[in-house]
């Protein structure tokens, strides 16, 4: 599919870009007017950092050398605010400061010291770059940090650093004031006012700025949870980010007996419930639309909070996501849009994929997203063949911004990607999904038009869940309004999670699938035959992990539907040692 038919899409798209940078110019001018500097005047108390922490970092803080986003670098005596940053995302932890709880971890006075040292050092030293240390999510990230580890960085401070600290939270808080409301991101505006929110409940001195930001906060959350607690992005790591910042505010705005914004309740309830409905029982959470390495310590921890114990929500329309749950199989599907453009800078184009486990074991996955990975690869793994559903011609369903095209059309790819990153331009415009259940048993069926215009198909995927969870029915339908264009192929891939050993049987119409833990499946299609090709998991918690898939092919305009089914097999008996034969004289 050629570039030419997003062209207009592209040129709309930055049009009201341009529109919202005028806007954001005008409202950053006024705001230099409205918001004054306010340095409070103590700090009252320090919200708990839910995040889980490792002492053992602490050592090589103190050592100079600083690892993060898969690189580190030795400082040898130099500071690690004046180094050229090896990375964005390196600089971007970097400044964000949320290091300084491995230094509290570590309880000691010498991890006390070098954090106020750093701290000190970040205040007065010539940033390597500034652009990133300045960035809206950056600032609020860093005041957040700064407040929720005030115990470690002031312990021991002398009077004249603790000024010089609230100085610091105080120009902090006025930057973001200004940045909240001209910044052309809505999930870094939603940050910031989070940010803000924790300044003015933890400072004295700061009443008007969390009114202020208490109206952000309830606009913003208004604007961005959906009605079952899906984040308006449709990524899960939006969601889990979220709640641990959101469960300390919620509890800080009972400890300073100050009215609880009720959109700051309800999301935190609602929220809750959807990050179960993207829980494996393997404690880590689906692959979709820009979820990558599950932190299962973190989400162990978060969901300890969840004081009604809420069980996982099997049907969130607003999100567009699915979940049938039978016995000890789960299958969690997408069958949502893509997300509004200012918020699918990390979606995918995976309508109507889905993941597969059996109790704590996952057999069918998307490929997820990398934690560091170059450009080229997190591009794959956003698009169409990077998850477990069908790609027509191997094009994706969704079309992001990229540079290419003329000149021209270069310029604004570029001008786009540093503003909004690399957000949808067009994906799947119609989804209809619909669940049923007879005789106990589940089953789902959504439609997609991404392909209609260029293809003249529409996708259909059908699913059918037994009571006992045994097995798994499903079918792929490939119809159109009008002509199917002749020629087009559909490759459907079914990724297969890492340990998972799959073997071609009976020419190729069965796959025979034998679990880590022993466990036996089968995979069968009718008609046609399955094909076992090399894939990779990007998503494992030691890096990027070879494994395979299971790939089927048909001509939707020969054969419009694909029927296939998973099956659990009795479990495989691990083989027992020989017994020692008699000894030889």
């Amino acid at each position: 599919m050629s570039w030419g038919p997003h062209r207009w899409r592209l040129y709309r798209v930055a049009l009201g870009e341009s529109g919202r940078a005028l806007g954001g110019s005008l409202l950053r001018a006024a705001s230099y007017l409205r918001f004054g500097s306010a340095t409070p005047t103590r700090l009252l108390f320090a919200p708990q950092d839910l995040r889980t922490a490792d002492p053992t970092i602490a050592s090589d803080i103190y050592s100079g050398f600083f690892a993060f986003a898969g690189r580190g670098v030795a400082m040898s005596g130099r500071s690690p605010f004046e180094i050229e940053p090896p990375s964005v995302v390196w600089a971007e932890n970097l400044y964000g400061f949320g290091w300084l709880r491995h230094l509290r971890a570590a309880g000691t006075a010498l991890a006390q010291a070098n954090a106020r040292s750093l701290v000190d050092d970040f205040v007065s030293a010539s940033l390597a770059d500034r652009q990133t240390a300045y960035a809206t999510p950056v600032m609020a990230r860093r005041l957040i940090s700064f407040i929720s580890q005030s115990p470690l960085i002031l312990e021991g401070a002398d009077h004249s650093f603790y000024q010089r600290f609230l100085k610091v939270l105080g120009r902090a808080v006025r930057d973001l004031e200004r940045d909240a409301r001209s910044n052309p991101l809505p999930q870094p505006r939603l940050l910031a006012a989070i940010a803000l929110c924790y300044a003015g409940l933890c400072c004295e001195g700061l009443d008007k700025s969390l009114r202020r930001a208490s109206r952000l906060l309830t606009r913003e959350l208004e604007r961005q949870i959906l009605l079952d607690g899906g984040h308006v992005s449709r990524n899960p790591q939006v969601v889990v980010d979220l709640l641990f910042d959101l469960l300390p505010l919620r509890q800080m705005f009972a400890s300073r007996e100050v009215d609880t914004p009720e959109a700051l309740l309800n999301s935190i309830d609602r929220m809750l419930p959807m990050v179960r409905l993207f829980r494996h029982g393997d404690g880590t959470l689906s692959h979709f639309n820009g979820m990558g390495v599950t932190a299962a310590d973190h989400l162990a921890t978060l969901l300890t909070y969840d004081d009604m114990r809420s069980q996982a929500i099997q049907h969130a329309p607003h999100s567009g996501y699915e979940r049938l749950e039978a016995g000890r199989s789960l299958v969690v599907a997408d069958v949502g849009t893509a997300p509004p453009t200012l918020f699918s800078a990390s979606a995918g184009a995976g309508c109507l994929s889905f993941e597969l486990s059996s109790g704590p074991q996952r057999i069918v996955v998307n490929c997820g997203t990398p934690r560091i990975a170059s450009d080229t690869l997190l591009q794959a793994s956003r698009s169409t063949p990077a998850y477990s559903t069908a790609a027509i011609n191997e094009v994706s369903s969704c079309q992001f911004v990229a540079v290419k095209g003329f000149w021209f059309d270069r310029i604004i790819g570029e001008w786009l990607l540093r503003r909004i990153g690399p957000v949808v331009l067009r994906g799947p415009e119609h989804v209809v999904a619909e669940r049923t259940e007879r005789e106990q048993v589940l089953g789902l069926s959504a439609s997609h038009d991404a392909y209609l215009k260029p293809f003249g198909i529409r996708h259909e995927r059908r699913w059918q869940l037994s009571p006992d969870g045994n097995v798994l029915m499903g079918e792929d339908i490939f119809w159109g309004d009008g002509t199917i264009a002749p020629g087009s192929e559909a490759l459907i891939r079914f990724h297969l999670a890492p340990g998972v050993k799959a073997s071609r049987a009976q020419g190729g119409r069965v796959v025979m699938l034998l679990l880590p833990n022993r466990e036996a499946w089968q995979f069968e299609v009718i008609p046609g035959e399955a094909w076992v090709e090399d894939s990779m998991f990007l998503a494992a918690t030691d890096g990027m992990r070879r494994t395979e898939q299971i790939v089927l092919s048909v001509r939707p305009d020969l054969v419009p539907n694909l029927r296939w089914r998973f099956e659990r097999l009795a479990k495989v008996e691990a083989p027992r040692p020989a017994e020692p034969g008699p000894e030889l004289l």
